[in-house]
């Protein structure tokens, strides 16, 4: 059955299977925090489905298995997809009692196997993890200055949020090191925060990814040759280009809206940092909605290929970057 996330607290007793899909980790990594505080680092295992399904003795000894210290169990599985649903719908028909199992997906389309087995289970709880909205952010980085009593003004706070790609997770660390900063220093400047916030996005990913939508290929080139990135790397440098075609698209269906440019900028939430706002005005003159759109599926598609292919993922990412710089 399907639920939403504020809902699981009501079901946590009565379900042992759980299924979060969606893009929003941080979020999922809140809700098993407040939902399952009860299971301590002892009685919580973790594994992957890519492990599981080429050896799913050690996952079912664990299932199966009890010990005078350790009854109740909490199991976390990782990247799961359709290829898992055999093994699960295996393991529910063992009617297991005193384990929690909890199955993390990222986006699942509405064909998956088994997001619908999920979801047509009444014993089964399924529940979707959706893209947090900058009121949220927002609302989550005034409580935790709050909680802190730190004054930050909503300009810095802002621009902190904007640096976080959309991603709770960032925002959170970036926090954290506003909250050591403040410890000795009583009043927090823009300057500060400058300095201080990388987050995921180094500087280079991010010029990198302005270049190429601004269409400058010898700037993205030589950006390219200067540096060697791990695959890991790779990775966060197209979470930079996702983060900003998102934001890109909804500046262009604004500008189509309302056809006024300085409007759509100025308008726009949360505020474009100053410095910003040239380099963006030409990226929105440069792309139409649809293109933006297949710049997307790409990005998501690269990403994939990269974690399958990550000895080449260097070639892999500048293909592509290259390609949509010219």
């Amino acid at each position: 059955m399907i639920s939403k996330f504020f809902e699981i607290n009501k079901y946590k007793k009565k379900v042992n299977f759980f299924l979060f899909y969606g893009e929003n980790e941080g979020q999922k990594e809140d809700i098993i925090k407040s939902n399952f505080n009860s299971y301590t680092k002892e009685n919580t295992f973790k594994y992957y489905e890519k492990d599981i399904i080429q050896n799913k003795h050690p996952f079912f000894d664990q299932i199966y298995s009890k010990s005078f210290f350790e009854n109740e169990k909490l199991i976390l599985i990782y990247d799961v997809t359709d290829k898992i649903l055999e093994l699960i719908e295996e393991t529910i028909d063992s009617n297991i009692s005193e384990i929690k199992i909890i199955l993390l997906a990222k986006k699942l389309d509405k064909k998956s196997k088994i997001r619908n087995f999920f979801e047509k289970n009444k014993e089964i709880l399924i529940v979707p993890f959706y893209e947090d909205t900058i009121q949220t952010l927002i609302t989550i980085g005034k409580k935790i200055l709050n909680d802190n009593k730190i004054n930050l003004s909503q300009e810095n706070l802002n621009l902190i949020i904007e640096r976080s790609q959309g991603d709770r997770i960032n925002l959170k660390n970036e926090l954290e090191k506003i909250i050591t900063l403040s410890k000795n220093k009583k009043k927090l400047e823009t300057d500060d925060i400058l300095k201080l916030t990388n987050l995921s996005e180094n500087y280079s990913a991010s010029e990198l990814a302005d270049n190429c939508l601004n269409k400058n290929r010898k700037k993205t080139l030589n950006i390219l040759n200067e540096n060697i990135p791990s695959s890991e790397d790779n990775i966060l440098i197209l979470k930079t280009f996702l983060y900003k075609l998102k934001r890109l698209r909804k500046l262009r269906i604004n500008l189509d809206e309302n056809n006024n440019l300085e409007k759509t900028i100025n308008s726009f939430r949360p505020p474009i940092f100053w410095k910003d706002k040239d380099l963006i005005k030409q990226q929105i003159k440069k792309w139409k909605v649809d293109d933006i759109d297949k710049f997307i599926v790409e990005v998501n598609d690269t990403e994939r290929l990269i974690k399958k292919n990550p000895q080449i993922s260097n070639l892999i990412l500048n293909d592509m970057i290259l390609e949509k710089s010219a």
